[in-house]
């Protein structure tokens, strides 16, 4: 599964931090070269995670970003909704518009399974975990898996 990119940037840039555990607020510039991450987009991504309550923001000398809560209450989930990746997707892989269990389409049963994994790795991932170097929990054997 590709996640577009600025959910993936969001994401990275968290986990640097997470990993990096600074004293001193994160400046902008430092964040951006260090993940390669350009500027300006690093700069509209930071913005939403500040808003969505996940980073706080301080302006000037010794200012930058700095997380907002603990590590452990900042899940996978959170982020990629402070970025607006729609988590819940309700588009058809197949290509029908939308499906659902009353109207399924012949993937239906195969994707829904890789969305409810998806969906199970975000809520329960943090980013204390990265901090931590701990191996995400196993997801559940989907249906595809058990039929092969």
């Amino acid at each position: 599964m590709k996640l577009p990119q600025t959910a993936e940037y969001a994401l990275r840039v968290l986990a640097f931090m997470a990993i990096r555990k600074e004293n001193a607020p994160f400046r902008a510039s430092d964040l951006s070269q260090d993940t390669e991450i350009p500027l300006p987009y690093l700069s509209k991504i930071m913005r939403r995670l500040v808003q969505g309550g996940l980073l706080s923001s301080q302006a000037g000398h010794g200012g930058g970003f700095e997380f907002a809560q603990p590590l452990s209450r900042i899940r996978f989930i959170d982020v990629l909704n402070a970025v607006d990746y729609e988590v819940h997707p309700i588009s058809c892989v197949f290509g029908w518009g939308g499906c659902n269990e009353q109207n399924l389409c012949p993937l239906h049963p195969f994707w829904s399974d890789i969305k409810n994994d998806f969906v199970s790795w975000a809520e329960s991932c943090t980013l204390a975990d990265v901090s931590a170097g701990r191996a995400p929990p196993s997801v559940p054997e989907t249906r595809t898996e058990k039929s092969l």
